[in-house]
C-alpha cells in the first residue's frame, strides 16, 4: 500500500476514533452516577465529584499523552491506552459494588468518600482516554501551518462525540438496558477502537 493512502487511512481512523472515544468518555461519566447512587446518592455532591474526577482524568491524560508521543510517535500509544481503558471498564460491573461498599464503610458518605468512589470508578480509564487527543494531533500534523486546523478538528470531533455519548447514554441506553450491560458495551466499543488503531499502525508501516 502506498504511503499517501496509508496516511489517509490513518487520518480517517484517528478522526473516527476521536468521536468514539469522546462518546464513551462522557457516556461513562453519565453512567458513573448510576454506580455511585446506591451508596452516595445522586445529589450535587455526587455530580461535583464526577465532574471534578473527569476533569482531573483528562488533565492527566493530556499531560501524559503529550509527553509520551514526543518519544513514541505511533498509533500504538493510543491503541494501547484505549485498550487498557476497555479492560478496566470490563472489570467495573463485577467489582463496583464491592469497591463502593468498602469505600462507604471506610470513609462514609461525605465529600471524601464520594470523591474516592468517583476516582475509583473513573480516574484511571478516563486518564487513558484523555491521552487520545494530544497523541492524535501529533500523529496527524505534518507542517506547522496545519497545526491549528488539525488540533481544532480533533477536539471538535471529540466534543461532538461527547455530546452524542451524553445524550445517547442518558435518553436511550440507560432506559433500555442496565448499567452493567452498558458498561460491557462501552468496553467492547473501546476494544474495537483499539484494534482499529493497531491496524492503522500496520497500514502506515506497509
Amino acid at each position: 500500500m502506498g504511503r499517501p493512502v496509508a496516511r489517509r487511512l490513518l487520518a480517517v481512523s484517528i478522526y473516527a476514533n476521536a468521536f468514539v472515544v469522546g462518546g464513551v468518555l462522557m457516556g461513562f461519566e453519565m453512567l458513573g452516577s448510576r454506580y455511585l447512587y446506591p451508596y452516595f446518592g445522586g445529589g450535587i455532591g455526587t455530580w461535583a465529584s464526577l465532574i471534578s474526577t473527569v476533569l482531573l482524568a483528562l488533565t492527566i491524560g493530556y499531560f501524559a499523552g503529550g509527553e509520551i508521543v514526543d518519544h513514541y510517535p505511533s498509533p500504538r500509544v493510543i491503541a494501547t491506552a484505549v485498550g487498557l481503558a476497555a479492560a478496566y471498564l470490563a472489570l467495573v460491573p463485577v467489582s463496583a459494588d464491592r469497591v463502593m461498599a468498602g469505600i462507604l464503610e471506610g470513609m462514609g458518605d461525605g465529600p471524601g468518600g464520594i470523591l474516592t468512589g468517583a476516582a475509583a470508578l473513573l480516574l484511571l480509564p478516563l486518564s487513558f482516554l484523555g491521552t487520545f487527543s494530544p497523541v492524535a494531533i501529533r500523529l496527524l500534523i505534518r507542517t506547522t501551518e496545519e497545526s491549528g486546523r488539525i488540533a481544532g478538528f480533533v477536539y471538535g470531533i471529540s466534543t461532538v462525540g461527547s455530546v452524542f455519548g451524553t445524550l445517547f447514554t442518558t435518553f436511550t441506553l440507560i432506559p433500555a438496558i442496565g448499567s452493567r450491560s452498558i458498561t460491557y458495551l462501552f468496553a467492547g466499543v473501546l476494544g474495537l477502537s483499539a484494534l482499529s488503531l493497531f491496524l492503522s499502525r500496520a497500514e502506515e508501516q506497509a
